[in-house]
């Protein structure tokens, strides 16, 4: 009985033993993977990604791609708008994680510090073929504009004048290198330093009148394509051989390929191609589509592209990354209420990009009149203040202040501020600076005190003004810079009407508030004397209001100067070019020199253009 109850219960303990192991063994294969899923998932810190974007349209476009994949992964990328210095600056200081915009060997100089100390790494390259040098028109170089050395033969025809990009772009870098160097005579040259958009809105004019144009040019690029234009040989020592031939790397702080290693696979995978960049390219700046929309949409069709970047990849949390991919994309968290605003979107920038084109269009000869009589105005009192020598120039100034002001003190102020401005080399800055700043001012004023004057005697006018007034100071200046910039192109003209435009309501304001101020008393004693209205404007009311009109014309001029950053992004030159220089490179000396030649300047005009006190007045 025994015996048989053995024979029954063995193979059964054996089946049962069996089986456990089975057991055992799923679920170490079950833990194993969960921890191999684990491994290739990131930690909870790694959520937030901080991604640098240039502004160029290739990089802001392989940025909001790259974005929107880490935001369907379950990631949240923050991405701001840096210069390239200012990015690896960042980046060094842990604020950046990662940057898809590395040209080499453009940016050799710049990036080597950083990876020599081991602050800022190179993950891969993530675009061969490019090309980064100076081109031109077909039909310039058709004219014998082929090489480098071919540049200073059209001296004359070019206006001595480059056009480069953002201040203290690498490119820009390298042009200012060969003027200052003067190689292949370029010394006496002049880099119109801008913006990528500011300089084809240039390009774009050029092409459209067959004017002789240099421009920084590159491939990938709608440009290549829009316009016929020809790369410039011989500058294989600055610019690299082959035109300039480049690779574009990803790069990311130090560390962080350890600390978030999905990431890093995924960004290890990514690889763009020239034609893929044109045709982003091409659908932001030709289609106006924006960057974002555009990554959401090339995204949801899917391209084969996408899988082998997302080879090994997960999901934040160790979930499939195709499978993220494949579904609705993530575009943020609005309710449906305002996912239908949204949606119903009232075509405010659509309208005025028409109206904008329209008017270019349309009106090109009243615009390029205007541009030509406030062109020729800078001219004029530029070469007055360039053909003077500069210590006569210095003595007049101060000879200016002492008979306005009659302050001994004043004089000597100004004397030696000019001298210092001198000391520090931002001497044709500063002329340059106040050639903008009287220009505008005396057409703000020859605009504005007509407009004031107007306004006092019409009440309902000037109520009707007081919005376009408020709206004309309020409006961020960036704003109608680009329209002027569209209209006008590239130079001084653009920068010099955003600056009217701004500087225009004070002189309007304080000359009505001057002449709707003047005393009843006085106004009835012209009238008992028989003064007509044109007398009783010119020899009372004028009068008795111009002090206040002489306070709105220095506001005027302290407006048009403080605009003077703002109009260096347009290629208006002067004293805010070596500032924005000094802020894309992060040139703490540079911007500081600047901006002390910016106070001085603002200091002597304010001192000199201000209303006299009267006697016994603090």
């Amino acid at each position: 009985m025994r015996s048989s109850r053995r024979l029954g219960v063995g193979p059964l303990l054996r089946g049962v033993r069996s089986l456990g192991v089975v057991a055992v063994a799923l679920l170490a294969f079950a833990s194993g993977g969960a921890d191999a899923a684990a491994a290739t998932a990131d930690s909870p810190s790694c959520r937030v990604v901080r991604l640098a974007d240039v502004g160029w349209t290739a990089e802001t476009a392989t940025t909001a791609v790259l974005g929107q994949m880490l935001t369907d992964l379950g990631y949240k990328p923050v991405i701001t708008v840096l210069s390239v210095p200012v990015t690896l600056e960042s980046m060094k200081n842990g604020d950046i994680d990662v940057f898809l915009g590395n040209w080499m060997p453009a940016q050799e100089s710049i990036l080597k510090p950083y990876t020599e100390e081991g602050s800022v790494e190179v993950v891969r390259n993530n675009l061969v073929g490019a090309k980064y040098t100076l081109a031109v028109p077909d039909y310039l170089y058709d004219a014998g504009l082929r090489d480098f050395s071919d540049i200073h033969r059209f001296r004359k025809e070019l206006g001595a004048s480059i056009y480069g990009i953002e201040p203290g772009n690498d490119g820009n870098g390298l042009i200012l290198g060969l003027i200052k160097r003067n190689e292949f005579n370029l010394g006496g040259f002049k880099l119109i330093e801008s913006s990528e958009q500011g300089m084809l809105a240039q390009v774009e004019r050029a092409y459209r009148a067959k004017a002789p144009v240099v421009f920084l040019a590159w491939a990938p690029h709608p440009m290549n394509t829009h316009f016929k234009l020809r790369y410039l040989t011989g500058g294989d020592a600055t610019f690299g051989p082959d035109y300039g031939a480049a690779t574009v790397s990803t790069l990311v702080r130090r560390g962080y390929q350890q600390e978030c290693p999905n990431v890093t696979r995924l960004l290890r995978n990514l690889e763009f191609s020239v034609e893929l960049e044109n045709e982003w390219m091409d659908r932001i700046l030709s289609d106006k589509v924006r960057t974002a929309d555009l990554a959401v949409e090339w995204l949801a069709r899917r391209q084969p592209v996408v899988e082998t970047w997302l080879a090994g990849v997960t999901r934040i949390d160790g979930q499939s990354a195709l499978q993220a991919v494949d579904g609705p994309a993530k575009v943020g968290h609005l309710s449906a209420f305002e996912d239908w605003i949204t949606a119903n979107k009232i075509p405010v920038g659509d309208s005025a990009t028409t109206f904008v084109e329209y008017t270019k269009k349309h009106a090109r000869g009243l615009f390029d009149g205007i541009a030509a009589v406030l062109t020729g105005s800078t001219n004029v009192i530029a070469r007055i203040l360039h053909g003077v020598p500069a210590p006569a120039l210095i003595v007049l100034i101060a000879a200016l202040s002492w008979v306005l002001r009659r302050s001994l003190g004043l004089v000597v102020f100004v004397v030696l501020a000019l001298l210092f401005i001198m000391n520090q080399g931002y001497w044709d800055a500063t002329l340059e600076t106040l050639t903008l700043v009287l220009v505008a001012a005396i057409v703000a004023t020859v605009i504005g005190v007509p407009l004031g004057i107007w306004g006092a005697k019409r009440p309902r006018m000037y109520a009707a003004m007081r919005p376009v007034l408020d709206l004309m100071q309020t409006l961020p200046t960036f704003v109608y810079l680009t329209p002027t910039l569209v209209l006008f192109g590239l130079g001084i003209v653009p920068g010099l009407i955003s600056t009217i435009i701004f500087a225009l309501p004070a002189p309007i304001r304080l000359t009505q508030i001057g002449i709707a101020s003047v005393p009843k008393t006085l106004r009835e004693a012209g009238q008992a004397f028989g003064a007509t209205p044109m007398q009783l404007l010119f020899k009372v009311e004028l009068p008795s209001a111009g002090p206040m009109i002489l306070a709105g014309i220095t506001q005027c001029i302290m407006l048009s100067l403080s605009m003077v950053v703002i109009a260096a992004l347009v290629g208006a030159g002067g004293l805010g070019v070596p500032v924005v220089r000094a802020l894309n490179t992060v040139q703490v000396g540079m911007g500081f020199e600047a901006g002390i030649a910016i106070v001085l300047l603002a200091i002597m005009l304010d001192r000199i253009s201000r209303p006299a006190e009267k006697k016994g007045q603090e």
